[in-house]
């Protein structure tokens, strides 16, 4: 859905009416960005692709900062996708070097407020210097427990399921598992994302309306939330008007909207004291 469909009630609220709005309904447990335009948001201004990707950083910042003070429990962002290798190389060793200096900067910040660092993809294909920052930044936060920041690199969605596919095979060859105990239910631990919940809401920004093999298994039954803003752009705003937009939404999960509702007002009735 676009951010153009809020109503005009919504997008009149300020900041903090609609801070206030969002934090009072129901929250996904599980984000998901596809964090898309930093290269045309440059070209837009005349400046190095590169410049796009610094500005980015601030939004990520914001975004992370956001999910904390409304207690979202699990952020993943799309940083760098498998197919990102084909791109030029002087934008690749960029990509690299903002990599690193994030890395090193935010762990202090993140372990102030409890959030743990995790990282998916194949990162045996990113250099060794990115694989030891990253290596330390999840073990100096492996114990916090308020939130997890999960990032996507060197990550294609159908290289994930090929390499779960590999990993249970091998368990299967090793008498580890058996063959027919294998199902959607136990498929999932297989996963880069083993542990972590599917992703309840998907942004993705600068107007693109497609998934671009980002988390292929997972997305089955996530709310997708498509903005033209591109992401340098995106800051508190644009994360509150998506998480409106989902709190609006039925989430039926092949039921019919009568049994929704029916299951929320018992589990509601259940709550009481």
């Amino acid at each position: 859905m676009q951010d153009e469909t809020e109503s005009g009630r919504e997008l009149a609220l300020s900041v903090e009416e609609l801070f206030s709005t969002v934090k009072n309904g129901p929250l996904p447990r599980h984000v998901a960005i596809i964090m898309d335009g930093n290269g045309r948001w440059a070209e837009q201004r005349f400046l190095p692709r590169v410049a796009g990707h610094r500005e980015g950083i601030h939004s990520v910042r914001e975004v992370v900062t956001l999910c904390r003070e409304l207690n979202i429990e699990f952020l993943t962002i799309y940083a760098f996708s498998i197919e990102n290798w084909r791109r030029p190389q002087d934008e690749i060793d960029e990509l690299m070097m903002l990599l690193e200096t994030y890395l090193k900067q935010e762990v202090s910040t993140l372990t102030k407020h409890g959030i743990r660092f995790r990282s998916v993809g194949r990162l045996d294909q990113l250099p060794d210097s990115v694989v030891r920052l990253i290596k330390e930044m999840e073990r100096r936060t492996a114990e916090n427990r308020e939130m997890v920041l999960n990032i996507a690199l060197s990550y294609g969605g159908r290289a994930e399921i090929v390499d779960a596919v590999l990993a249970m095979m091998k368990d299967i060859e090793t008498g580890k598992v058996a063959a027919e105990k294998i199902d959607e239910g136990s498929f999932p631990q297989y996963l880069y994302t083993a542990g972590l919940p599917d992703p309840d809401l998907m942004i993705r920004t600068s107007g693109e309306m497609r998934i671009s093999n980002f988390l292929l298994w997972q997305l089955a039954y996530t709310e997708l939330y498509f903005t033209k803003t591109l992401w340098p752009d995106f800051r508190k705003r644009d994360f509150l008007l998506a998480l409106h937009d989902y709190q609006q939404r039925e989430r039926r999960f092949g039921l019919v909207g009568e049994q929704v509702r029916r299951r929320g007002w018992e589990r509601s009735r259940n709550r009481c004291p």
